[in-house]
Order: structure tokens, then sequence, then C-alpha cells
């Protein structure tokens, strides 16, 4: 049996950093993004995930550091040579094309014949699944019919990566899940690199391959989003990834996840091996298919537990102010690195 290719980078960035004044934006950070892949950048606010991009891009130069397009250097390329496109949030289509000639018209600008450029237009609108709105203006769309054209214009001139800079942010929360699915689908089908920046985390865990958890322009962790959620690095993680008990015992610090938590019934014998704390229920959240419990343990910790909402409507609110058991194993916690 031979070994597997190793995997070719897409996107190479070696110690680059970025500071705006005596804000340091982006700290010297060092990262692989390998061909094919859908990566996300994730974090908060002021993280320096959308810096990252514009460096990437172009649109900012690096104050140190080095940006590998393909193999290439291109840290001192301007955006329009990089063969890169960018998707924004604000989707900036041109008003007065057709949603055809939205899509086609870098293809104009680069000189590709007419004849050509109409059949990769084409393509790309089947693509979306636009096929029959060529012909309309960007103003006769939906906001999620606009973000696709969008997509479209970027993937037709087939760049080596493309960048996406949290484009489905304005768009309803149905519709952004429903765009999460098929942008995924669309990278598979491509097959170009996708690098994706969002604030989201549950849109992070949706689409990516791989993903890097962003804090203070640097780079927290790198994993997919099984082993970010499951295995976070760091403490900060471990808290913007979804909801996450940190506890300390025995000088050991640990993430357990709330749907990892069982809530013992009155009289119910724990399963051997299983640790068993004893709290009261603070507040109960109902929130659709599941209920949050918020339990301040006997021992002045506060956690959070998750059912799913199969007993009968409005019995969950009967845990209010009551005395419950919170149980779990040593496979459902995570230890977390102490030094960080």
């Amino acid at each position: 049996m031979t070994e597997a290719e190793p995997k070719k980078a897409a996107l190479k960035l070696q110690g680059v950093r970025k500071n705006y004044g005596q804000v340091v934006a982006v700290a010297g950070i060092d990262l692989v993004v390998n061909e094919g892949e859908f990566f996300t950048l994730l974090g908060p606010s002021g993280s320096g995930k959308t810096t990252l991009l514009r460096l990437i891009a172009g649109f900012e130069r690096p104050d140190a550091g080095r940006i590998e397009l393909g193999g290439r250097d291109i840290t001192s390329v301007p955006p329009h040579l990089r063969d890169t496109n960018t998707v924004f949030q604000d989707y900036a289509l041109f008003p007065h094309m057709s949603v055809a000639e939205n899509i086609g018209y870098g293809l104009k600008v680069k000189g590709v014949p007419r004849s050509a450029r109409q059949k990769r237009v084409e393509r790309a609108l089947a693509m979306v699944r636009l096929t029959a709105l060529g012909n309309r203006r960007p103003n006769q769309l939906s906001g999620g019919q606009r973000q696709r054209v969008a997509l479209a214009r970027a993937v037709v001139n087939e760049p080596e990566v493309l960048l996406l800079d949290e484009p489905l942010g304005a768009l309803d929360l149905k519709l952004r899940q429903e765009m999460q699915i098929e942008l995924k689908q669309i990278q598979q089908e491509v097959g170009i690199t996708f690098v994706y920046v969002t604030h989201d985390q549950e849109e992070a865990l949706t689409m990516s391959d791989r993903m890097a958890v962003m804090a203070n322009g640097q780079i927290e962790q790198v994993g997919s989003p099984v082993e970010v959620y499951e295995r976070p690095a760091t403490e900060f993680v471990a808290g913007f990834i979804g909801i996450s008990n940190v506890l300390l015992r025995d000088g050991v610090r640990f993430v357990v996840r709330p749907e990892k938590i069982r809530m013992l019934a009155e009289g119910e014998v724990p399963e051997p091996g299983m640790t068993v704390e004893p709290g009261q229920v603070e507040d109960v959240v109902y929130v659709g298919m599941t209920t949050r419990y918020i339990v301040r343990l006997d021992r002045g910790e506060q956690l959070v537990a998750v059912r799913q909402n199969m007993d009968a409507v409005g019995d969950a609110h009967k845990f209010q102010g009551r005395p419950v058991r919170l149980a779990w194993t040593a496979n459902h916690t995570f230890v977390l690195d102490n030094g960080r």
C-alpha cells in the first residue's frame, strides 16, 4: 500500500504581522491552507480575521512576514495581479447590468472572447441555480439570489483561492442556514480553495474542512470542527465555540460540554465511573429543540446542561429552583492546557 500523497499548500503565511499605530492587528501568524480546502477564520470582532483576509487579498500590506499563493511569493504583488477573488457582505453588484453581465464582467475585463465568456457564465448560473434569471437586474432579486450572483461572479474567474468576508451576514437566519449548505456544496463542486471569515461559530462548524480560531491577532487553534469543538486547545476556544463548562478539580482544568451532562432523575443510580455533583437549577431556558438548565453546583460553579425537548410541553419548568444531580463520564471531558 502506498503512502498518501502530502497535501499541497494553496496558501502559506509565514510570520505575517500588521500594526495600526500601537494596535497589533495581526501578530506574526504562520498558517498553511491546503488546495481544495474550505478553511475558515473564526473569531470575535477585533480578533484580526478580516485584516488577515485583506492581507491575503493584497488590500493591505504586511509590516513583516511572507505570503505565498501556490508556492509563489505574492507579499508585494498588487491585488489585481493575485490569483484571488473576494466576496464581501456588501455584494457590490452593478445595478445597471443584468445578472449575466455582472457575472461575466471580470471575464470581459480579462479579454475572454464573447462565446467562451457566455459558456462560462451559463455554467456559473446553473451552478448557483439562477439559470432563468440571467436577464434580471440586481434590484429584481432577493437577498439570497444577490448573494448567489456575487458568488458566481467570483467563482467564474476560477481563482486559485476564493476569499469570503462574512458574505452571509446580511441574510436572515433561515436563509443563512440554507446558504451555508449550498455554499459548501458549491465549493466541493468547483474544487476551489475557500478562505472564509466569520464570527458565527455554527457557520464555521457547518461548512469548514478546517478552521483557525483567532483572538487578539493570534491563532489560538487550528483543526477540524470536531477537533476544535471536542478538544479545545485553550480556555478561550472552549468558551468561544458553543457553550462550555470549565471546571477546576484537584488542580486540573477541564471542559465538559452541556450536551454531555446528564441530569439524573430522582433516585436514579449513576453508571459506574460517572462523576456526580449536586446543585440547584437557577434558570430554565426554552430554545425550541432543546432546553438549557442553568445549574449552580453546591461547590459554587455555574454549569449549563442541555436536554432535548422530548417531554410534554411545559414539563421543563418544574425543575426551576429544584435540587438536581449532574453526572458525566471521564471520556466526555477534555483537559485544558493549564499553561494557556
